[in-house]
This record gives structure tokens, C-alpha cells and sequence, in this order.
């Protein structure tokens, strides 16, 4: 078969490609750096001209051209599955809506409810055989495709060719249209400069690891320290499943601490589904046979996870009631980001032998406007504050004055074990309000 012929047949200009859409149509963009930038760009010229085209994205890297495009949403309505900064913003606006989900069930929801119109996903140059690979974003990204009535794929040739275990690839034939053209290098997250309460907490939680331990590293700068750590310490044999692939995991093979040998499964390959860090990660990811990318159902699914000996789950958070209820979402009504892969690595490390599931955060954080310290240990979650994590499956809670488990204990348990690691000057107020809660006996007493 001459593929080649094919592809040039279905080669189309992005503005020619996004013709297909329609008024009223779903449309998705993938996640990350499926983000297909020609083809957002196009899309948003036909502003005026469509109406009421709903596009779904996630972890969008860059501004998006509709959104700026269509301040009215007349033509253009944009929702993400995960805010990465442009989208918070866009929130913040009221140009963006949020799709709630726990990550391993997105492609489920796809399969089984949503309908798609039409994908616009960036993809790998293709290959002899016919194939493009879809990089750096494996997630759902096959079951968007799978259930599109009309697929158009971006041509991106600075993204890498991720070796996968399943999902990572789209073939020709599947294909009703290509775009190319230059793109700009791919987006990088900056790293964030660890603060004094980090490096605290960071040393607590790789005090759990062990050797052999596999490791899953949330999204933010307290996951990426703790494997920075990681890679300096004495721990061997590191194994790595992963909703997000990040820098920390290259920081931990280049120390020759990340091997893969002692996994229960997926013996000797690192298993990730998206992958968001440097131009050296994404150099590092392309045709590499020792990383496998696997839809997130698979990464996220906690019946994976248990079959992972001494599986260590580290995510960060935004606030944690007294109750032990987690917020690593919202602050109030203002939505910051999203459920993503936590709950579902809480729940897995809960399952596996030897676990470990620790959702850290500093014990204050202060007011850029006003200089007031705030307290992120709080009696109740505030008025619309989202709960990531229940209190049912809340486990390890980490602070920079301490480390506690929440598992199976009572209210007046936690009561007392969530404010022995708040900010000492916020104690006394906190006990008050447990009393109030009758969440606090006589007896109790503060390490």
C-alpha cells in the first residue's frame, strides 16, 4: 500500500481542513500537546460565521486563538477536562467552563456518553508504515479518535515518537484530513524554586521510599523536588507508574536510580501517559524503548496499581479540613486546576501491598495582595471548595511540621492528627473550632 499517495490525497491548508466543522458541533482538541495550534488558529477566523461550537481540551500550553477570538461565546465555547494557567484565566473570565472527572473514567466518558463532531489532534510526522503517534499525550486521546465522526490530524515536527504499550498510535486510513506547516518548539514547564517548607516536606515523604519502591509523581513543584531527592539519595531499583511524566523520573534514570527491575508488571519500561517538563524529557522520550505510554484507563486504573509492590503516591493539594477532606482543586468557588489522577492514585496506593498514598502542602500560604498568612489546614472546606479526595480515602497528609495517616481512623482522631501538623499559630483556633464540630475530646493532645 502507498501511504504516501494517501496522506498527500487527505493533505489539506488548515483553513481548508476546518471547513468540516459545523455550527452546533462538538469539537476536540485533545490534551496537552495534542493541541493542534494551525488549526486553532483557522478555526478562529470562521468567528461569526459558526455558532455554538463546543470544543473540549485539557492542560492547554498556549493560548487558545478562539477564545481570544470570541469574548461573547457566540461562536465558541470552550471547556477543559484540566486547567493548565491560560485556561485558569480564561475561568477566571468566564471564558472557560470545567469538565469534572477522575482521569481513568475520561475515556469511558467518551466511549459511553459524549459525542465528537470532529478531532483536531496534533500528532508525529507519519511513519513508513502509514502510522502518526500521538507524542506526548497518549491519555484519552484514542478514544476521542475512536469516537469522532471526523478526524483531522496537525502534523507537529517537533513532537517526539512515543514507544507505547497500547493507544499510542493513529493510522492513515483512520484519517479524513492532514494539515502541516511550522510550528513553534514545543512548550516547556519552568521549574519552580523550592521554598523552605518544600524541602521539609520533600524529605519526609522520600523517608517512605524504598528500594524497589515505583513511584507515581503528581503534577507541581513539590512532586518534581521529591524526585530530584530521590535521585541524590541512596534508594535503588526505583520503578515508575504515572499518570504524568516529568523531569524528576529523567533527574532518577540519569542517577541511575530508576531501573523498572523489581516491577510486579511492565518489567524494565517506565509507564506514563502524558508527559509535560523540559526540551531534555521530550528528547529523552523520543523512541525510547525503556518508556512505554499508555492510555490513561490503564496508568490511572487502581486495579493496575495494586498489583505494584510498595506503590508510593505523591500528590500536593491547596487545603485539608479537620475532617481530612482534600481540596487540591479550588480555593472556594474558584476553580484552579482539577481532579486529574489523584483520587484515582489514592485509591491505588490504598490497594497495593506496602502503599503509600501522601498528598502534601504547605502548612500557610500568603496573600500576594495583602501579606496575610492564611492557614491551609481549616476546619471545614470553604463554601464551594471542591473535595478531590474524601475523607473515606484520605491517607498520608504531609505538612513541613509533620506526617500523619489518616486511614481508618475516627473524627476526633483526625481532628487531632491534622492540627498537630497546621502552622503552630493557628492551633489553638483550630482545636476551638473542633470542639464546636464535637470532633475534639478533653484527652486529646497536640505532638
Amino acid at each position: 500500500m502507498d501511504y504516501h499517495s494517501e496522506y498527500r490525497l487527505k493533505l489539506k491548508t488548515p483553513d481548508e481542513a476546518v471547513q468540516l466543522v459545523k455550527s452546533g458541533d462538538w469539537v476536540d482538541y485533545g490534551m496537552n500537546h495534542n493541541m493542534p495550534e494551525l488549526l486553532d488558529e483557522a478555526l478562529s477566523k470562521r468567528v461569526g460565521e459558526l455558532r455554538d461550537v463546543k470544543v473540549r481540551g485539557g492542560v492547554m500550553p498556549k493560548p487558545l486563538k478562539i477564545v481570544e477570538a470570541d469574548p461573547e461565546r457566540t461562536s465558541f465555547i470552550y471547556n477543559s477536562w484540566h486547567f493548565s494557567t491560560p485556561e485558569r484565566r480564561y475561568h477566571d473570565k468566564g471564558l472557560c467552563n470545567y469538565l469534572p472527572m477522575t482521569y481513568r473514567s475520561q475515556a469511558t466518558f467518551y466511549r459511553k456518553y459524549l459525542e465528537v463532531d470532529v478531532a483536531c489532534i496534533a500528532v508525529t510526522p507519519m511513519d513508513k508504515h502509514g502510522y502518526f503517534n500521538l507524542s506526548l499525550t497518549n491519555s484519552s486521546t484514542r478514544a476521542v479518535i475512536d469516537k469522532a465522526k471526523t478526524v483531522i490530524l496537525e502534523v507537529n515536527e517537533h513532537l517526539p515518537w512515543a514507544c507505547g504499550g497500547y493507544g499510542e498510535l493513529v493510522h492513515i486510513s483512520e484519517v479524513d484530513a492532514v494539515v502541516e506547516g511550522p510550528h513553534e518548539p514545543l512548550a516547556v514547564l519552568s521549574p519552580v524554586e523550592p521554598t523552605e517548607a518544600d524541602m521539609k516536606i520533600a524529605e519526609m515523604i522520600c523517608s517512605q521510599v524504598r528500594d524497589g519502591s515505583v513511584i507515581q509523581l503528581g503534577i507541581g513543584a513539590m512532586p518534581n523536588l521529591v524526585g530530584k531527592m530521590l535521585a541524590e539519595s541512596d534508594v535503588k531499583d526505583l520503578g515508575m507508574h504515572t499518570e504524568m511524566l516529568c523531569d524528576a523520573y529523567l533527574d532518577m534514570y540519569k542517577a541511575g536510580k530508576l531501573t523498572n527491575r523489581n516491577k510486579s508488571i511492565d518489567w524494565g519500561k517506565g509507564v506514563w501517559s502524558f508527559g509535560l517538563g523540559s526540551k531534555e524529557l521530550y528528547d529523552w522520550v523520543d523512541h525510547n524503548p525503556g518508556l512505554a505510554s499508555y492510555p490513561v484507563e490503564y496508568t490511572n486504573s487502581p486495579w493496575v496499581m495494586a498489583q505494584h509492590d510498595r506503590l508510593i503516591a505523591i500528590n500536593g493539594c491547596i487545603e485539608v479540613d479537620l475532617y481530612g477532606q482534600v481540596s487540591a482543586e479550588s480555593v472556594g468557588s474558584r476553580h484552579i486546576s482539577g481532579t486529574g489522577g489523584q483520587l484515582d492514585f489514592v485509591t491505588g496506593a490504598l490497594m497495593a501491598r506496602e502503599g503509600k498514598s501522601l498528598v502534601c502542602m504547605s502548612s500557610t500560604y500568603t496573600n500576594r495582595r495583602t501579606g496575610e498568612v492564611t492557614s491551609r489546614v481549616v476546619p471545614v472546606l470553604p463554601s464551594g471548595s471542591i473535595v478531590t479526595d474524601p475523607r473515606s480515602q484520605a491517607m498520608y497528609i504531609v505538612t513541613e511540621w509533620g506526617m500523619v495517616n489518616l486511614a481508618g481512623r475516627s473524627t476526633w482522631e483526625r481532628a487531632e492528627m491534622i492540627i498537630s501538623i497546621a502552622h503552630p499559630d493557628f492551633r489553638d483556633d483550630l482545636i476551638r473550632h473542633a470542639g464546636k464540630m464535637n470532633i475534639w475530646r478533653r484527652s486529646n493532645r497536640i505532638r
